[in-house]
């Protein structure tokens, strides 16, 4: 252990663990299969970086989520810890060498992978030569069609364990139901079942439900009377220049973030928040991944989250410093009707979606009976329009296509300018001596850019013309005559979602799609809805209560803080006061229905006490009078109030 905290200390300038990754990371270096489940913002990622340290081997790590893997590299590189990834995007021959490298370089310590690249067969058969200490499962609940973010593409994770089966398995997420909790051992053939878990419980984040006609001015509110930084969600793009353009209007540093935005510019928006110069920050579900800012005094959300997880995950992003720190949901009607309206919207019928499938193959050109494994630039706008389809459509069309494992659809990904050097250096000294007219452009990039033999390095083609004097179009033809000679590999920077054939293409009548699949997700979609409606339009239970529950701890206490308790409290009343008051109304009422004279006196309390508690739970739907003007317990007697 005296290791472990040495490396904490050396590389992460941490002196002790956070409660429970020092659990997580004794049961993992131990051998154990282990699933750890701890909050956003719960240091995730130093249960497996820091005994992959310590161990000697490379240390796999399959995410989903790309911006995220991106980062993790980033900032492991700039330890001096050597780590690389494997993503959409890349070429094979790019992908080729960092399975090598994988497999022979012993400083390469993490490769960080998508759950995709595990099926392939060039992965399956460079793992043999890999000396592997840990497979890291991160976002773990993926693997779970009982989770909100199923991808089939995790379940060849457990196959992936026959070429390393001494290695043992770290899962990791940040929110799961107990179901979800005992699929992911499952799926992943745990040894021995082993869930190191946290509460979820934030004690430090108050959670609030706004009922409102008017969310700009309840936003506002809100940003002025707390201080510190803030994360405004919303559900679309064009609201979050909207929004963003409001607050300023109203002398408040805000700024907006979205997946469309370029790398350069999110990277900008990203170190402005961080640095304090913006404020708040308006954003899609695309802002926080990765991003550990301690100080966010507030997270609103304008818009209803379609999932409990969801939610929590982004309300978590508050109060990461253990301070005070609010989560508000400003709601209204239509955003119930909206959230219903998503069902129908997320599945397009069976017919459509096969008809979806076959214009996508023509789009792309690929032959029926090929196309497995290839990777494709897809523009998802181009193709609608084409076809002259609804984007809605054609988009959950294709993400229940991929949940029945037929293709893969990445996000939308910006990768920067690579290259590599081809030839040894004997070779390219014989090229530069044949090709005189070349030589002083490759002499400037060596100079430029160190291991461009031995890897692809990032590249900027405007900074290199400008030093090298000469325009940046000139620059890049010079790079593409040298990739047609094979003396580089030249790939230009590009922005682009990402579309993979894991099966052959089929003629769309071949397309199985089960039903029983298609009404079971459609179903615990709705599940799903009913649970984040019953959070937002609730108003006689605890916030916080409500959010344990749904993942499975029992008997929460009240937070006493958010809206729901704040009501409460207004009584006058002590927890204890209303509790006991309650629970005689309760016994007293499950019995008969009963005047109301007669249940004060039953209840042995204080009068007024009595009658405020009797009050409440009239005001809130809980109790009622019959057509004999007795009271009776309106809902099932066995619930928590």
């Amino acid at each position: 252990m005296n290791e472990f905290k040495d490396i904490l200390a050396k590389y992460w300038g941490y002196s002790k663990f956070r409660e429970l990754q020092e659990e997580i990371i004794t049961s993992v270096f131990q051998g154990n299969d282990t699933l750890g489940l701890l909050p956003t913002g719960g240091g995730k990622s130093i249960t497996f970086q820091v005994p992959a340290m310590v161990k000697p081997g490379i240390c796999l790590v399959v995410t989903p989520l790309i911006a995220l893997m991106k980062d993790q590299v980033e900032n492991l590189r700039k330890k001096n810890i050597k780590a690389n990834m494997i993503f959409s995007g890349m070429s094979p021959r790019e992908i080729d060498l960092a399975l090598e490298n994988a497999c022979f370089d012993p400083e390469l310590k993490f490769l960080y992978l998508s759950p995709e690249r595990l099926g392939t067969e060039v992965f399956r058969q460079k793992i043999k030569g890999m000396k592997v200490n840990f497979l890291v499962v991160d976002e773990a609940h993926c693997i779970s069609q009982w989770g909100y973010d199923f991808r089939p593409a995790y379940l060849k994770i457990a196959e992936i364990r026959e070429f390393i089966p001494k290695t043992p398995i770290l899962a990791l997420t940040a929110t799961a139901t107990p179901e979800v909790v005992e699929d992911i051992q499952n799926k992943l053939l745990f040894k021995t079942k082993n869930a190191i878990q946290k509460s979820f419980e934030r004690k430090n984040l108050t959670y609030f439900v706004k009922h409102t006609e008017d969310k700009f001015a309840d936003l506002l509110k809100i940003s002025t009377h707390n201080p510190g930084t803030g994360i405004v969600y919303v559900r679309n793009r064009k609201k979050t220049v909207e929004i963003a353009n409001f607050l300023r209007k109203q002398k408040i540093a805000a700024d907006y973030y979205h997946a469309g935005l370029d790398m350069q510019t999110r990277n900008k928006k990203q170190e402005e928040w961080k640095s304090g110069k913006c404020r708040i920050m308006v954003s899609t579900n695309a802002f926080g991944m990765g991003i550990d800012k301690p100080d966010v005094r507030f997270v609103v959300h304008m818009d209803l989250p379609d999932s409990i997880e969801a939610y929590f995950q982004e309300a978590g992003r508050g109060g990461r410093d253990e301070k005070r720190s609010f989560a508000v949901l400003l709601i209204n009607e239509v955003d119930r009707i909206k959230l219903a309206e998503q069902v129908e919207i997320s599945f397009p019928p069976i017919d459509k979606i096969r008809q979806i499938y076959n214009a996508l193959g023509n789009y792309l050109q690929v032959p029926i009976g090929s196309g497995r494994e290839r990777e494709f630039d897809f523009n998802l706008v181009g193709f609608v329009s084409q076809y002259k389809l609804e984007i809605l459509t054609a988009y959950n069309s294709l993400k229940l296509l991929e949940q029945e494992g037929y293709l893969t659809l990445t996000d939308e990904i910006e990768t920067p300018s690579r290259l590599h050097f081809l030839p040894n250096r004997d070779q390219l000294y014989n090229f530069q001596l044949k090709y005189e007219n070349y030589d002083a452009v490759i002499k400037f990039l060596l100079r430029s850019y160190s291991g461009l033999f031995n890897d692809y390095v990032r590249i900027d083609e405007d900074s290199l013309a400008k030093r090298a004097g000469i325009s940046k179009e000139e620059l890049v033809k010079i790079l593409h005559d040298l990739s047609k000679y094979d003396v580089i590999e030249y790939l230009p920077r590009k922005k682009s979602p990402f579309l993979m054939y894991t099966v052959n293409r089929l003629d769309d009548k071949s397309v199985i799609f089960s039903l029983a699949n298609y009404r079971d997700r459609k179903n615990r979609l709705i599940k799903r809805i009913e649970h984040v409606l019953n959070y937002a339009f609730t108003n006689n239970k605890c916030r916080n209560q409500l959010l344990l529950m749904y993942f499975g701890e029992k008997n929460p206490y009240r937070c006493g803080v958010c809206d729901v308790c704040r009501q409460r409290n207004e009584l006058g009343l002590s927890n204890f006061e209303f509790d006991s008051i309650l629970e005689k109304i309760k016994h007293a009422l499950s019995i008969e229905s009963i005047e109301l004279n007669d249940l004060v006196e039953k209840a042995c309390f204080p009068k007024e006490k009595t009658v405020k508690v009797i009050q409440w739970l009239l005001d809130h739907g809980k109790i009622s009078y019959n057509k004999h003007n007795r009271l009776k317990w309106s809902h099932t007697l066995n619930e928590n109030v």
